[in-house]
């Protein structure tokens, strides 16, 4: 799964880049400021998990044992389901869509607690989790 999470957060981070100089060159004249800060947003937290699931990759090839598909596909969803409907919101103005971006909160926020788990496991910090 190194190789999947590796491609992955390399995508995401492509596309992370690519969506933060949309949205600083192409949309800044067609949105509002408050959608335009929603893009932002989307864009952050999207480099950020990229850069994660990297970290998540490279964990996982040191130590292969160490349970990193949980946090890797959990981050994956967060990325697609809080990134992708804050996204689609911009581009919408569909407000509604605001109501799905929690559930990609909170699969990025238990992909990091399931990292802290697996890695404090193949530290050896944990031993029963």
């Amino acid at each position: 799964m190194a190789r999947t999470f590796w491609i992955l957060g390399c995508l995401f981070g492509f596309i992370a880049v690519g969506a933060g100089a949309f949205g600083a060159h192409a949309l800044r004249a067609r949105l509002t400021p408050d959608l335009l800060a929603v893009w932002e947003t989307a864009a952050r937290y999207q480099m950020y998990h990229a850069l994660a699931l990297l970290g998540v990759a490279l964990a996982a090839s040191r130590w292969p044992a160490g349970g990193w598909n949980a946090p890797g596909w959990l981050f994956t969803a967060g990325i697609v389901i809080f990134s992708g409907s804050l996204y689609v919101l911009a581009l919408s103005g569909v407000r509604w869509l605001g109501a799905i971006t929690p559930l990609g909160g909170v699969a990025l926020l238990a992909g990091w607690v399931l990292l802290a788990l697996a890695g404090a496991r193949a530290l050896g910090a944990v031993h029963a989790v």
